[in-house]
């Protein structure tokens, strides 16, 4: 491979490292395949974007397959959308509407026929020696942008009304899903925004600044293809969806009457003496059963008449408990991490925010000051 340039070969790597992770993702069971099916499309349709960095070493000619091939790039964020609805949400399927999201790629395919599809290599060849003239060229790269930047939007919209859904009915920590889907979308949104750097800098400066812009790129884009393997190898189970159809309830306040009184006071008492909140799983559902009622008023009387989110609810009295064990001389031999288990916690991070949240120290600092 004399003379490949480190871009190149940056590029290379990436696009064979993202068909082994697709090719893992494949052959790995999952309770949630069509995520995993997802995610392999999307990786499949960023390996290709990511040969048009090298393809000039196998093709050389200028032809209609190596331009519809670079107008993929138009799918990625619909494939990563649908990708981040399957994780949150359990009751997610592919439906005939979903394929309105393609258009833009049909659009972009259609405006290329007349000047471009139609027309010979060499004909290809003059009309493209001028990229910053070629409207088709200018409205492909301003559409792509354009997508982009909606799509990442509405991303972080589902991310965050799947927070709301999850903390309002579930007690463990959604720290895994949510942060392995807030950092990916953030690390797309990086690499895209370098990606619009690099357009800006073909317009406006000259070549080696958009050389420097290329080499930083297709380094950043191998580290989050590392990053994609880290997270698939180390959680394979990563995710806990939740129902798309699941209410958010808005706390307003208390607004106590003498039955939601002595529903407080009930479920007070039953989390006092039954200690539910020691299972990690604990779940609203779950929660109501025990107490014979709705989820649904269990939810409201929580989130309105005790102004807290069901994750606070619970997490207060893991604390509390928590609190105890870590001030009893008997248990000192307890170290932080067994106490955290021991009082419904799932993870090290989780508990040292809950706890610091709730007594303004850290746990080793309370057991220090006790």
């Amino acid at each position: 491979m004399e003379g490949v340039s480190a871009i190149t070969l940056i590029s290379i790597i990436s696009f064979f490292i993202s068909f082994i992770l697709a090719v893992f993702l494949l052959t790995v069971k999952s309770k949630n395949p069509i995520s995993n099916k997802l995610f392999t499309l999307f990786l499949i349709l960023y390996a290709i974007d990511l040969s048009n960095w090298f393809h000039n070493l196998f093709i050389s000619e200028l032809t209609n397959f190596v331009i519809a091939k670079s107008l993929l790039s138009y799918l990625q964020m619909p494939v990563l959308y649908f990708y981040i609805l399957s994780v949150c949400y359990k009751d997610f399927k592919l439906k005939p509407k979903h394929f309105l999201h393609i258009i833009p790629f049909i659009i972009g395919n259609l405006v290329l026929i007349p000047r471009f599809y139609s027309k010979n290599i060499a004909e290809k060849l003059l009309l493209i020696e001028d990229g910053t003239i070629f409207w088709e060229l200018i409205y492909i790269r301003f559409s792509v942008h354009l997508q982009f930047v909606i799509y990442i939007i509405i991303f972080f919209i589902i991310l965050n009304n799947y927070k709301k859904i999850y903390q309002q009915n579930f007690s463990d920590t959604a720290s895994k899903t949510y942060d392995w889907l807030f950092k990916f979308v953030l690390f797309t949104a990086i690499i895209h925004f370098v990606v619009i750097i690099k357009t800006i800098t073909l317009y406006f400066y000259k070549e080696s600044s958009l050389t420097t812009v290329e080499l930083v790129l297709s380094l950043l884009v191998l580290f989050v293809i590392c990053w994609y393997i880290f997270n698939a190898l180390k959680y394979p189970e990563l995710f806990n969806p939740v129902d798309s159809k699941t209410e958010i309830i808005i706390s307003k306040g208390s607004n106590e009457s003498k039955e939601n009184t002595e529903d407080v006071i009930k479920l007070t008492n039953y989390m006092e003496n039954e200690k539910p909140f020691l299972n990690n799983s604990l779940s609203i559902r779950n929660l109501a059963e025990k107490l014979n009622v709705n989820p649904r008023e269990l939810s409201i009387l929580i989130n309105q008449h005790l102004n807290q989110h069901f994750f606070d609810f619970v997490n207060k009295y893991r604390i509390d408990e928590a609190m105890k064990i870590l001030k009893n001389p008997s248990k000192m031999e307890l170290n932080i991490s067994e106490v955290l288990y021991e009082v419904g916690f799932n993870s090290r991070s989780s508990f040292n925010t809950a706890f610091k949240k709730h007594t303004g120290y850290t746990p080793t600092e309370f057991r220090e000051a006790s």
